[in-house]
């Protein structure tokens, strides 16, 4: 059996509680695990078990949806379901990842459904890029010997024409090994190392601060960010 997702609802309305029990049941992969009727009984039950998607309304006594979102921005993934469009800026300032509109249909809920099994994917697939990153070993020859580096230990790559130089954590001086950055990068991978520059690749776990066109590794070295680069910095989750 696959993994099942723990749906808490949030609604100060029966008939709301009904309606997204009925469509969690259609799912054999979604498990209503718990209902709360306000924002205070949410909270307890947030603090005391765990979740995997939350279907939170918004206007509710004492707390309101918003505010349970503010309260709590580690909270499990928050679908908004709720009658009034107006929240609908503060819910996805909130990190929501859906925002439906009561009568909430199966469609609908289908299609939220969909975005928040996406979004667990993608937080999975990124994990095993940074197990794979912990781990990875990057070979290269000089002098005539192969010799190996972890890929965590690279702070950058600086493009020489047909060479390049490996700066890493571990070393005193880069390596200098024969290549093109085009090439390297079917080595390593999207998640943890972004070109920036025509002549530079950089690991973004070694990046101390950034400014619009430069980027300040750990080791002191001010790198260039090169215009056709610069949308791939300002996406940095740094």
């Amino acid at each position: 059996m696959g993994f099942t997702y723990r749906c808490l609802i949030i609604d100060d309305e029966t008939p709301a509680h009904k309606a997204l029990a009925s469509h969690i049941a259609k799912y054999d992969d979604l498990e209503h695990s718990g209902s709360a009727f306000s924002g205070m009984e949410a909270l307890k039950l947030l603090n005391e078990n765990t979740y995997d998607i939350i279907f939170l309304d918004i206007n509710m006594p004492v707390i309101s949806g918003v505010e349970l979102m503010e309260l709590q921005p580690n909270r499990p993934l928050t679908i908004v379901t709720t009658a009034y469009s107006d929240f609908a800026l503060s819910a996805y300032e909130n990190d929501a990842i859906d925002y439906l509109l009561k009568p909430i249909s199966i469609e609908k809920f289908t299609k939220a459904i969909t975005k928040a099994k996406a979004y667990f994917l993608g937080k999975s697939l990124k994990k095993e890029n940074e197990n794979n990153y912990q781990d990875k070993v990057l070979c290269y020859r000089v002098n005539g010997q192969i010799a190996k580096i972890l890929l965590k230990d690279i702070i950058y790559i600086e493009s020489l024409g047909n060479y390049m130089k490996l700066f890493s954590n571990k070393l005193d001086i880069p390596i200098i090994i024969y290549g093109s950055l085009s090439s390297i990068a079917k080595d390593i991978d999207s998640i943890n190392f972004v070109q920036i520059h025509r002549s530079f690749i950089v690991n973004t776990h070694a990046i101390q601060s950034l400014t619009p066109r430069t980027l300040t590794m750990y080791n002191g070295e001010i790198l260039p960010v090169g215009r056709k680069y610069q949308i791939l910095v300002d996406n940095l989750n740094l």
